[in-house]
């Protein structure tokens, strides 16, 4: 009999008696706790040795089962239609063939477990704890749970407990020879395009294999609803850290330029399992460094991109986005105001803010993310990867001119950006070989760098709008004449952009850094530091920390900030030195009227009203409103993989999504 009990008003109780048969339940014990696993009972612990006939479970290392299992399904149909088998049934797809066969077969040992003389034989402790550590990255890469009924404390035993493994029948012994022994382990990854959903998979993966440096996260949501999710490594991943530089690279930009795109994927796979295996220069990078890697910022494009094929991509299909935009000219244009006041002596040429006639034009959420993101972290240096030629563009791209359509046309920082440009080049074997035949050739006078706009000049660049409007450096990458290459031409692709990726990281750490703070020892956000013939000035971030990217050479450096004296202090910085000189600064209050501020605006530019303030990035467009929610829209916001269980209606496995 099963009972199951409702409360009445007036503190009565009605007990509603089903037939169903005897089921041995105590008292402390109710149905729904043995099924999650809650309680144990005696009775199932009692029984008969029947076949088991299970179909996702024939391959046990035992033919005899018996009914209730650990779970409390009394019968073959019990087991069938349980979100538990059908979980074991869909794991091989979800987990893309990891821990395939083993989670299956220790599940399996649980919900059709081992009976010897009419007695339940439990599977080992030791067998689900070694499982469990190297399965659960798998799970934690789909934003899955682990399976309540794979609880190591609950259905299984120690050895001292007559335990089995389940597991036996795969063990195999394999002969070690001493030259096993003495190669080292190296990075495994497949050099082959990925699909949206498989970049997705790996990002997430490799953030749980590496969960200590590494964590994957969304920036946005692109026009037709993909996550824009970038993959971050530090020592302390998710955190900014005091005079930690943030470092970024963009891929995918243009839906159809792809080898960027697959470039990061490979690169956050190197980082994690290069960190992993000891390499001292990797170990050092992420623990100085917060590495941002975006592989995809239009992935709706490569979509479309990809429909053709790789080898048959043309120089337009897939290069805009769903909505037919470009993002590299989707940018707000500051090149042009820049060019129109600098020689304004009092002008402010550097966090110059948004014209309000931007926001008057069609703008992609995908452009919105981005800025969004560039106002939220203090990034100091960023790549662009584009495809189409071979060489390394940086900024301005907008000619002073506007009629000049090739004209050199520099920024204040003329002088870093060529050598971060060289620093990328020098390290490429193709760029910085000497054929004229090689794809990029026309580059080779220039030593395969070039000034944006002298290359060829256009307005709405992201670069132009980094440099302008944020702290953060960044160069346009451009990594081969084919914009999507045929599989067998992505390897020779890493093997030529490795060195210059990390090398590119690596410069973040050029020049100086350090920590402005009043008398009494609080940070100061917002001070300028300026260098004196330098036309550009960069701010300190939350915690007063700043990063000034310098070539070598002797500065004049001051740290002024609204109500604060003024500092400057004399620095060398040597050719020799890789490494950020530290230069701290302490600012006295002082009376606002008592000196004059020059190009010194006392309120925070990023307070002022700005309709990227108020964006929510995530949004996917044309949501409907909450009052129009149902079932599905409740069902769409889960996990993907929530639709594997649509079959169960209401009975869905709730206990695998992580937030329960």
């Amino acid at each position: 009999m099963a009972g199951y009990r409702y409360p009445l008003l007036g503190g009565l109780l009605i007990i509603i008696i089903i037939s169903v048969g005897v089921v041995h339940c105590s008292p402390s014990c109710l149905p729904g706790d043995r099924a999650l696993g809650r309680c144990t009972d005696p009775a199932l612990e009692k029984g008969t040795c029947t076949d088991n006939v299970l179909g996702y479970c024939d391959d046990l290392p035992y033919k005899k089962t018996m009914f209730p299992n650990l779970l409390d399904h009394r019968s073959r149909g019990d087991i069938e239609f349980s979100a538990e088998y059908i979980l074991l049934s869909v794991l091989d797809n979800l987990l893309q063939g990891e821990c395939n066969p083993d989670l299956r077969i220790v599940g399996c040992s649980v919900l059709a477990p081992k009976c010897e003389k009419n007695k339940m034989v439990k599977p080992c402790r030791t067998v689900c704890e070694a499982l469990k550590k190297s399965c659960l990255p798998a799970f934690d890469a789909i934003d899955m749970a682990w399976p309540y009924f794979l609880d190591c404390d609950r259905f299984f035993v120690g050895e001292e407990e007559g335990c089995h493994d389940p597991l036996e029948k795969l063990r195999v012994n394999v002969e070690v020879t001493p030259e096993d022994l003495t190669q080292a382990p190296s990075t495994f990854i497949n050099f082959n395009h990925h699909s949206y959903n498989q970049m997705v998979s790996i990002l997430k993966k490799t953030a749980a294999k590496c969960s200590n440096i590494a964590k994957t996260y969304s920036i946005g949501r692109s026009f037709e609803g993909k996550e824009l999710l970038v993959i971050e490594f530090s020592g302390n991943p998710g955190q900014h850290e005091l005079l930690e530089p943030e470092f970024r690279y963009i891929g995918n930009m243009h839906g159809n330029e792809v080898v960027g795109r697959e470039l990061l994927i490979y690169l956050a796979q190197y980082l994690c399992s290069e960190y992993l295996l000891g390499n001292p220069r990797i170990q050092e990078m992420i623990n100085t460094t917060r590495i941002h890697l975006l592989p995809s910022m239009n992935p709706d494009g490569y979509e479309l991109a990809s429909e053709e094929g790789a080898g048959y991509n043309g120089w337009t299909n897939g290069r805009m986005t769903a909505q037919n935009i470009d993002l590299n000219r989707n940018f707000p244009d500051l090149t042009s105001e820049f060019h129109k006041i600098f020689k304004v002596r009092s002008a402010r040429v550097d966090h110059m803010p948004i014209p309000e006639s931007f926001w008057w034009g069609k703008i992609a959420p995908e452009t919105k993310a981005v800025m969004k993101w560039m106002r939220n972290i203090p990034f100091v240096l960023s790549g662009s990867l584009h495809g189409g030629d071979l060489v390394v563009s940086y900024p301005f791209d907008f000619s002073k001119h506007p009629l000049e359509e090739k004209m050199y046309s520099p920024t204040p920082d003329d002088k870093v950006f060529k050598m971060l440009s060289k620093t990328y080049a020098a390290s490429h074997p193709k760029m910085s070989d000497q054929s004229t035949e090689r794809c990029g050739g026309n580059f080779l006078s220039k030593g395969s760098i070039i000034n944006g706009a002298e290359w060829y000049s256009f307005s709405g660049g992201m670069p132009d709008y980094s440099y302008l409007h944020t702290n953060c450096f960044e160069l346009t990458l451009e990594l081969g004449c084919d914009k999507f290459p045929t599989e067998d031409e992505l390897y020779p692709a890493w093997q030529d952009n490795k060195e210059s990726l990390l090398s590119l990281i690596e410069m973040v750490h050029r020049g100086i850094k350090g920590v402005v703070k009043d008398e009494h020892g609080n940070p100061i956000k917002n001070a300028r530091i300026s260098v004196k013939g330098i036309r550009h000035d960069i701010t300190t971030a939350e915690d007063g920390d700043y990063w000034r990217l310098l070539i070598p050479g002797v500065y004049v450096v001051s740290a002024e900030a609204f109500g604060y004296s003024k500092v400057s202090k004399k620095i060398t910085l040597p050719a020799s030195m890789t490494k950020s000189g530290r230069v701290d600064f302490v600012l006295n209050r002082v009376e606002g009227k008592t000196r004059k501020f020059e190009r010194l605006i006392p309120e925070d530019i990023y307070e002022r009203y700005d309709p990227l303030d108020s964006y929510d990035p995530h949004v996917q467009q044309g949501q409907r409103e909450r009052g129009e929610d149902d079932q599905q829209s409740q069902d769409r916001e889960k996990p993907w993989w929530w639709s594997y269980f649509s079959m169960l209606g209401h009975n869905k496995p709730s206990w695998l999504l992580k937030n329960n």
